[in-house]
């Protein structure tokens, strides 16, 4: 009798209780959670925002701002060095990443350069430890010196902006919520801020929106404020306006008296009747007694209060300030002076943040939406399970088993990694069933195989799991390779789709080919049963000899004119692309009372002049789904429309979901879901090529083309939105299309090895039936876990769901009708498909002579 030795068995039933134990306090409630250990609250799978409700903010460190900063700095300190060796000059002034400076008497251009020669030094960059010029010295003609910032100095000071704005935007968020934020880099210069929780984005928008960089300035009184604008100003001044409709001008002293730098607390008091405020800023020691001995020195003289770049208040000096403790009064609301306050406390942004996407879940219609998914996973393993049990009998009890600790283990690795479970990944665990199904179909259908030739038991169960192990591993790494794919190019829910769809291949190969195994041996040693087909029941096609090959052209034609057809489709049509490609906002709102009127939403919003608005209804009367396409203006354009429809529907409406993406963010997920489409071919065209032949390659290919072409297809006929989510769908159907692909192909590879005289399209022929049982089945099976995704998993992933359906049809179809017959038009087996052989094969079939 086969067994497993006993240690072998004892490891594996230890690394399973091991994920049952980690996985199960996924089963209790964070109340119940409390009572048990930390290991126990650690170990138990974080929710994504669209399961939990929160915000997620993509925002973006302006690189304009950076060098503005820098060329002002790099213009004073230029300055500085002139005045401290006495060289007289004219004309110091930045424009872009240029400072020019004239040296009016020429013996003097040679000093002046050897004093402005340390700024052009290299630094030592902190991430790389690199030396990095940050600026160019150069001496032009008639006394011009140039400093030039060099591109890879600013991308530096981004990088440093970003770092230190990621430390401000920590200090800021954490004051206003109880939740543990998530603050984490995003290229060179994004920041992404998840707050699990927040009902309010407005709230969290901002505190990051603005630098919050506070002083205080004597006004220059020295010249008019006009006359400083005309060009005439002094060098040691500026000129900033006011918040004013139309803005006031002041020109103001450049050096401080005190900012950021200087404030050691600050206080909000707030006045409700009057929905006003007043911020108390406490000055640190040195600075107080700094500001102390200017108020002093500047009694009578108006001063500045500037908040990033703006003039908020003046006022003058009556008396002396001794104790380091100022009032900003008269000038903020209630809400401005807490906001205020909360951002002085943290610190000032290095750099302006704009919000490039957005994307936030009113917390309760997170839990709508998670009670949708578990349903779905629920309902995917009771279909599932209850198909396996009715052809396989026992031994779908034990797929069944198994597949239940598939699911254990995935949520295993998850805690042990701290992933957040998404709802996209609850969909990629209810295609895990499927594919795990299909991996003990396979086997099961392998060992029938070997025990209808062999009729011993024990070889039967040897041969079967260790050939079909091979074609697993096979098929299971064309999934792999595009999970992997799909993880670079995603970011958001979607990434967290590809990254539980990763975890559930390696999760899939180890309880299909070595926990199923044990079951099956556990239970064979305990019953020893003399065959193991008692209660099998999926022989159905055993012994069918369907010419497949025989329909090859017309299917063949069908195929070309349908993907010619939908190719035509794309280019005069096109498709509903969504925010994700085109930029602008997709906002779910609920009625407060009764049902939701779109048709008046519609005309509400078709007021604000935000240019095309689409109001149409949900699941349900109480709900609307508003779209309003991309504005003009760039990025704060989007939130400002955002803004102007909650200002408009917040009194009638609770806003459930809201969704934003900016332009730079539109346009890169438009590269970068091509690129990852064109990168998986590719992967995979070197992988089949690399495990079988160059024309194995080219028919995987060509199925892959013709699934993806017809998909898109239907998001043309259907008018389904195409966003982000979908693209996860192509993929995964590539993904789907090939591992029914790579089985077909594995058996021709052991029927071209086993007959090597055999024609070409009936040995095609022979490998597609005597897979047929296992095609019908896993089909079946994928089907049913895709048909409860969309009846149970909600209108989020509506279309991801019903793109899937479609590509697992198409898919299936492909795999038999378009990448079989690519082998005999490219010649796998030269001379097998000339006109008398196929005559041949015609008779054969005719006569009823056996495939193989």
């Amino acid at each position: 009798m086969l067994h497993f030795s006993r240690w072998k068995t004892i490891l594996i039933w230890c690394a399973v209780a091991a994920s049952m134990l980690v996985a199960l306090p996924n089963l209790f409630s964070s109340a119940q959670l409390s009572a048990l250990p930390g290991w126990a609250q650690r170990s138990k799978v974080m929710l994504g925002l669209d399961l939990q409700g929160g915000s997620a903010l993509t925002l973006k460190v302006e690189r304009d701002d950076v060098v503005k900063d820098r060329l002002e700095a790099t213009v004073g300190d230029a300055r500085t060095r002139l005045r401290t060796v006495n060289i007289p000059y004219t004309g110091l002034s930045g424009t872009g990443q240029v400072i020019a400076v004239r040296i009016p008497a020429p013996n003097q251009a040679q000093a002046a350069m050897a004093a402005l020669a340390p700024l052009a030094m290299a630094v030592t960059d902190e991430t790389t430890g690199k030396a990095i010029q940050e600026a160019t010295l150069a001496q032009l003609s008639d006394g011009l010196i140039t400093i030039k910032l060099t591109d890879q100095g600013v991308a530096r000071r981004v990088s440093l902006a970003q770092k230190r704005s990621i430390e401000a935007i920590r200090r800021r968020v954490t004051q206003i919520s109880d939740e543990t934020p998530l603050i984490r880099r995003q290229g060179a210069d994004r920041i992404v801020v998840q707050e699990p929780g927040l009902a309010d984005p407005q709230l969290l928008k901002s505190l990051l929106n603005q630098k919050a960089s506070l002083s205080f300035q004597l006004i220059d009184q020295s010249m008019p404020v006009q006359q400083a604008i005309d060009g005439q100003m002094p060098p040691t001044s500026q000129v900033l306006y006011s918040e004013d409709d139309p803005p006031v001008g002041y020109l103001l002293v450049r050096q401080p008296m005190v900012s950021n730098v200087d404030i050691a607390d600050a206080l909000a008091q707030v006045d409700t009747q009057n929905d006003s405020g007043t911020v108390t800023i406490r000055l640190n020691p040195e600075a107080a007694g700094r500001f102390a001995q200017s108020t002093q020195n500047n009694i009578g003289k108006p001063v500045a209060i500037v908040l990033d770049d703006q003039v908020i208040a003046t006022v003058v000096l009556a008396t002396a300030i001794p104790n380091g403790s100022v009032d900003i009064s008269g000038v903020l609301s209630a809400k401005g002076a807490e906001d205020l306050a909360v951002m002085l406390r943290a610190g000032p942004l290095p750099a302006t943040l704009t919000a490039v996407e957005e994307r936030t879940i009113r917390p309760g219609f997170g839990s709508e939406t998670m009670r949708s998914g578990v349903i779905a996973c629920i309902a995917a393993g009771v279909f599932v399970a209850a198909l396996m049990v009715i052809f396989y009998g026992l031994l779908g009890v034990a797929a069944t088993l198994a597949l239940a600790i598939n699911v254990f283990m995935v949520l295993a690795i998850m805690g042990i990694f701290g992933m957040a479970l998404t709802l996209p990944g609850l969909a990629a665990i209810v295609l895990i069933i499927g594919i795990a199904l299909d991996a003990n179909v396979l086997i099961y259908e392998r060992v029938r195989e070997e025990e209808m030739q062999t009729h011993f038991l024990v070889d039967a169960l040897k041969h079967g799991f260790a050939r079909a192990a091979k074609t697993v591993v096979d098929a299971n790494l064309t999934v792999l390779i595009v999970a992997i794919i799909l993880f670079y190019v995603s970011s958001g829910t979607v990434r967290g789709f590809a990254a539980t769809l990763i975890i559930g291949v390696f999760t899939t190969f180890f309880t299909a080919c070595v926990v199923t195994r044990s079951i099956v041996d556990l239970w064979i040693s305990h019953r020893r049963p003399r065959i193991l087909l008692v209660g099998v029941r999926s022989g159905i096609f055993d012994g069918s000899r369907i010419r497949f090959m025989g329909i090859r052209r017309y299917t063949f034609t069908l195929s070309a004119i349908l993907s010619l057809a939908t190719l035509l489709a794309l280019a005069t049509v096109g498709m509903r692309l969504g925010i994700d490609f085109t930029g602008g906002s997709i906002i779910e709102v609920r009625a407060k009372q009764a049902d939701a009127n779109p048709a008046d939403i519609q005309s509400r919003l078709d007021q604000l002049n935000l240019g095309e608005v689409q109001v149409g209804g949900t699941q349900g009367h109480s709900g609307a789904l508003i779209r309003v396409h991309a504005q003009n203006g760039g990025e704060n354009a989007e939130q400002s429309a955002v803004t102007l429809v909650r200002d408009e529907l917040s009194a009638d409406y609770d806003f459930s979901r809201v969704e934003v993406v900016g332009p730079a963010v539109s346009g890169e997920i438009g590269r970068t879901a091509t690129l990852g489409i064109l990168a998986a071919l590719v992967a995979v065209f070197v992988y089949i090529w690399f495990r079988f032949e160059w024309q194995f390659a080219v028919g995987a290919i060509v199925a892959i083309l013709h699934d993806i072409i017809l998909t898109l297809g239907l998001f043309v006929l259907t008018g389904m939105e195409f966003n982000l989510i979908s693209v996860a769908a192509l993929l995964t159907i590539v993904g789907y299309s090939l591992n029914d692909t790579v089985v077909v192909y594995d058996r021709m590879r052991e029927n071209l090895d086993r007959y090597p005289q055999m024609p070409l399209p009936i040995l095609i022929d022979a490998s597609i039936n005597q897979t047929l049982s296992r095609t019908i089945l896993t089909s079946a099976t994928m089907l049913l876990a895709l048909v409860a995704l969309f009846l149970f998993g909600g209108d989020v992933i509506r279309s991801f769901t019903a793109a899937m359906l479609f590509g697992v049809a198409v898919g299936t179809f492909s795999s038999i009708y378009i990448a079989a017959p690519v082998l005999i038009v490219f010649k796998l087996r030269p001379g097998s498909s000339k006109n008398g052989e196929e005559e041949k094969i015609e008779a054969d079939v005719q006569s009823g002579k056996p495939a193989v």
